[in-house]
């Protein structure tokens, strides 16, 4: 059993990277299977519902990783502002250490394959999940609940847009100016 579970496995983190680099319609079966290092079969064993349900379930397992990355970040910082700087660096230098092939592993899903419902709906609740622990985060910092929900999207929207630009020009300037707006923006908020 635990032979299945790590072929499965594999393949959800096959899939979760190679989604984020290349895309999801750029990224083939055969190519998934290959890069796991799965049998021929297992595909459609472990995911019945072909790519369209390994896409969903791995852009699932993207944000809930990437959510943990945020809140160790969030735990270590001394406030709101310099928490979200160090979040826009981390998501720089992950960036830029890929080559820029490393984006945000929802948005890179969700432009290409928003006409998929289930793999919408992967992506929606991965950004509802960010937008959910960035709002917990102000709220228990003192924010009112509304303020923070607001802030929260404001965040996450800005932070997504430079990323999208970054990956474009192949230059974290995008996600420094952020950043920098982002930190008068934040300090502003729990002055």
């Amino acid at each position: 059993m635990a032979n299945r579970t790590d072929t499965r496995r594999r393949m959800l983190e096959s899939a979760a990277a190679l989604f984020r680099t290349q895309g999801y319609h750029a990224t083939g079966m055969t190519q998934l299977v290959s890069e796991s290092r799965a049998p021929k079969g297992s595909l459609y064993f472990h995911f019945p519902g072909g790519k369209e349900q390994l896409a969903a379930e791995a852009v699932q397992l993207s944000g809930e990783r990437l959510a943990g990355v945020f809140r160790e970040i969030t735990a270590g910082a001394p406030d709101p502002a310099t928490a979200i700087d160090l979040i826009v660096t981390a998501l720089a230098t992950s960036l830029s250490e890929s080559d820029y092939r490393c984006g945000c592993p929802i948005a890179t899903v969700a432009l290409e394959a928003a006409d998929s419902e289930p793999i919408r709906a992967a992506c929606d609740q991965g950004y509802e999940g960010w937008l959910r622990d960035i709002s917990a985060y102000f709220t228990e910092r003192g924010l009112a609940e509304d303020r923070a929900a607001s802030l929260a999207t404001v965040v996450l929207s800005a932070i997504e847009g430079a990323l999208l630009l970054a990956r474009t020009r192949r230059d974290t300037a995008p996600l420094q100016a952020v950043a920098a707006h982002l930190h008068t923006t934040v300090e502003r908020e729990f002055a």
